[in-house]
């Protein structure tokens, strides 16, 4: 039997992700990056740098627990920085980071969608309710 390095043994285990698992990894990471502060945070980030203040008036309706939570999350995940300038008050920044940089492309582009199509999307939910017969096809 053939022995494999630690490194040879990551490499197996990314190429077997399958975030059609439950328990795979990749799909817990997609659950946490389809939350819609997530893609809102990191569409306003891809901007430039911004406090957290800034966030705050830009991301109407989300709440400061909602926002402190999103902002530890994405700092975990590597999405962003957090920058502490001592003064006063204490100035803290958020900024992305290369593989946030990244992301926001994608997800800056779902937003963007959302925002072009949603004309389309409404009208097809009038049809879709005033066809409905309750009947499953």
């Amino acid at each position: 039997m053939a022995t494999t390095t630690a490194a040879q043994r990551r490499e197996q285990a990314r190429s077997e992700y399958d975030a059609f698992l439950r328990d795979c990894p990749t799909n817990q990471l997609l659950d946490r990056l389809s939350d819609k502060w997530v893609s809102l945070v990191v569409s306003a980030l891809a901007a430039g740098p911004q406090r957290y203040s800034g966030l705050a008036r830009r991301i109407a309706g989300v709440s400061p627990k909602m926002l402190t939570q999103t902002l530890r999350t994405l700092e975990r995940d590597g999405i962003l920085t957090r920058t502490v300038t001592p003064s006063v008050p204490v100035r803290v920044d958020y900024e992305l980071t290369p593989l946030g940089s990244n992301l926001a492309l994608l997800l800056t582009a779902v937003k963007d969608w959302a925002e072009n199509h949603f004309d389309e999307v409404q009208a097809a939910r009038r049809r879709y309710d005033a066809d409905d017969t309750g009947v499953d096809v």
